[in-house]
């Protein structure tokens, strides 16, 4: 009997944009490279995080929709978070560390979608 190759390649959410543009301007701000658009759909990444932004918007999916980024210096990306938040006139929380062990803040892009970015803090012994 052969086996199938079961290997997962990549998995990536579909990120609703109210503005299109606006949104993909929001996240170049941020960091994320487009590789690619086309047919209402942007391809961005950061290294190998990566997501889809579509050019569709329901508010009550992006009221409800949200990413998590997990990253190395949340101070670091927090700062840089803050300027591209003010440039765009979205909200912003301050880090905080979390009881599961986690220091991450909040961030809302353009069309509503939450984004929590956060490093990972060392587990209580």
């Amino acid at each position: 009997m052969q086996t199938a190759n079961l290997s997962v390649v990549e998995v990536k959410a579909f990120v609703p944009a109210k503005d299109f543009e606006r949104s993909m301007a929001f996240y170049q701000a941020l960091g994320f490279t487009r590789a690619s658009v086309g047919g209402g759909i942007a391809y961005f990444h950061h290294g190998n995080a990566s997501f889809l932004l579509q050019d569709f918007y329901v508010r009550e999916h992006a009221d409800n929709f949200l990413m998590h980024l997990l990253v190395e210096d949340v101070e670091a990306w927090h700062a840089m978070a803050r300027v591209v938040a003010q440039q765009f006139e979205v909200r912003i929380g301050e880090p905080e560390d979390q009881p599961w062990a986690m220091r991450d803040f909040i961030l809302f892009d353009p069309s509503g979608v939450l984004w929590r970015i956060g490093q990972n803090l060392p587990k209580a012994g």
